[in-house]
């Protein structure tokens, strides 16, 4: 038997065939046409788009898979966080989906947070509300496009948009609903309480299902399209981040990873939800039924070293790049790269903020300022390490994951900045593979995540940290942190 994992990115969506013992067999990938961005600070896509690129990303992960093809058993869905996709009483999607990066709505965030109030907002849903958040992307619509506030009927998040084309049901897992400001996190189900504050019908919200549950059956209508059986089963699935996490195997409290995509995540699993009073981390429902996971999160963390190498380096590929930054020693020689392209969440809350680098002296050459990149994401993902540490959340060991996880140096660097031994996958399909591992428990292969994590899940390198860098890079993070206080004054 095999089992199909999806994620809905933002840059494509990628389909993975695992088998029965958890390896990966196969997988295909379709690009979706780029988020347009009207306005800075706008981010849309059209739910269309992913739909087309699920039927390919399907069809040609299993026409990829190995003869003799067997029988796809169930599947599981993941995709970019916090969209939010508005459909009309038929179905029909009424206006483009504002993605997650997506941050013009910080007035509604303001407006929301004044009317319920900092302190009650974060007791009920674990968080405060952001730019990023579901929510208030619906508040937005509603204050300016109120004609299309008033057809919607659906709410739905991106992969649960692309569930809906593929089986006709309205459904969505508790991790993913953790990212909509209407959930009670604590309580894994939406909060009437904040709906009712918000003015969104408990009607429009999806029913919530824990991750590896079966939550809907293929259509006939999609089998013809994409090649899955009618009635396959489809678990619930989780948000990028959290199948992510259990495609890297951070089950249990004490594991931690840090993924480094267009943007970063560091992702810690925890017994009980923890709430920061002051709203610097996510907290949110784990992938895995019972637990909880806290998440801290950099805005522009692959997308800073993308926007260096596109701007300034159009001929060079990444491997060149990397190869000339490690010959430059740790620290850059005291050049820094403050990543704030797109505002920053964690620990700043920050939409307005910008990037910039600081401290460039004539001795620094085109090298020095690809490391400082590499270490000024990697200093921002240690910013949610400090927060574990103040909340006293643990860490034990450190998963790498994305693009941070494939080269040499990036690893390197953030086992000296994080000051702990970091581990690299041998198959780091992330978020797909950990909701075709879903899929296998929602069929009863698996009993749980955590026997499906300890078949399919195997370290392939570990790296210890440098002695000489850790010194380096604890005087340049010191240093590092007195960017934000001086950028923030500059609006």
């Amino acid at each position: 038997m095999w089992f199909l994992g999806m994620d809905v990115g933002t840059g494509g969506t990628r389909a993975v065939v695992v088998d029965a013992a958890g390896k990966l067999i196969s997988g295909a990938s379709s690009e979706h046409a780029p988020f347009t961005t009207a306005h800075p600070g706008w981010a849309e896509q059209d739910p269309e788009d992913w739909w087309r690129a699920a039927q390919e990303a399907i069809r040609g992960a299993i026409d990829a898979a190995p003869e003799p093809h067997q029988q796809i058993v169930a599947i599981g869905l993941t995709g970019q966080m916090h969209g939010a996709v508005m459909l009309d009483a038929n179905g029909a999607v009424l206006r483009p989906s504002l993605i997650w990066c997506d941050t013009r709505t910080q007035p509604q965030c303001d407006w929301l947070t004044e009317k319920i109030g900092y302190e009650k907002l974060i007791e009920l849903t674990c968080n405060p509300a952001l730019p990023n958040f579901t929510l208030t992307k619906l508040l937005w619509v509603k204050e300016h496009e109120p004609e299309i506030f008033a057809k919607i009927r659906h709410i739905m998040c991106p992969k649960d948009y692309v569930r809906y084309r593929l089986t006709g049901e309205f459904a969505i897992d508790v991790q993913e609903a953790s990212g909509t400001l209407l959930l009670d996190v604590t309580h894994r189900c939406w909060s009437k309480e904040v709906a009712e504050a918000a003015g969104i019908p408990e009607s429009w919200l999806p029913k919530v299902y824990e991750s590896p549950e079966v939550c809907a059956r293929i259509s006939e209508g999609a089998a013809g399209l994409t090649g899955l059986a009618a009635g396959t089963p489809v678990v619930a699935g989780a948000g990028d981040q959290g199948a992510g996490a259990v495609g890297m195997g951070i089950l249990q409290p004490g594991s931690v990873s840090a993924t480094i995509g267009t943007s970063g995540v560091v992702f810690a699993a925890t017994a009980a939800p923890t709430k920061d009073p002051k709203g610097r981390l996510h907290t949110f429902c784990h992938a895995v039924p019972g637990l909880w996971h806290v998440m801290g999160v950099t805005q522009s963390a692959g997308l800073s070293l993308r926007w260096l190498k596109e701007t300034f380096f159009p001929s060079h590929n990444y491997d060149e790049m990397t190869a000339a930054a490690s010959k430059i020693p740790a620290g850059s020689q005291g050049l820094e790269w403050a990543p704030y392209l797109l505002g920053e969440r964690t620990p700043h809350l920050d939409p307005e903020v910008r990037a910039a680098f600081a401290c460039i002296s004539s001795n620094h050459t085109a090298a020095h300022f690809v490391r400082a990149v590499l270490e000024g994401v990697a200093y921002s993902l240690e910013d949610t390490f400090t927060l574990f540490a103040e909340l006293g959340i643990p860490v034990s060991a450190i998963r790498l994951g994305g693009g941070g996880a494939r080269g040499p140096l990036w690893r390197k660097i953030q086992a000296g900045i994080y000051g702990l031994p970091v581990e690299v996958l041998t198959a780091e399909e992330g978020g797909a593979f950990g909701c075709a591992l879903m899929a296998g428990v929602g069929a009863g292969h698996w009993a749980n995540l955590d026997e499906a994590c300890a078949q399919g899940i195997e370290v392939a390198q570990r790296i210890e940290p440098d002695e000489a860098d850790l010194a380096a890079y604890k005087l340049g993070y010191a240093k590092w942190r007195k960017l934000y206080p001086a950028l923030k004054t500059l609006r």
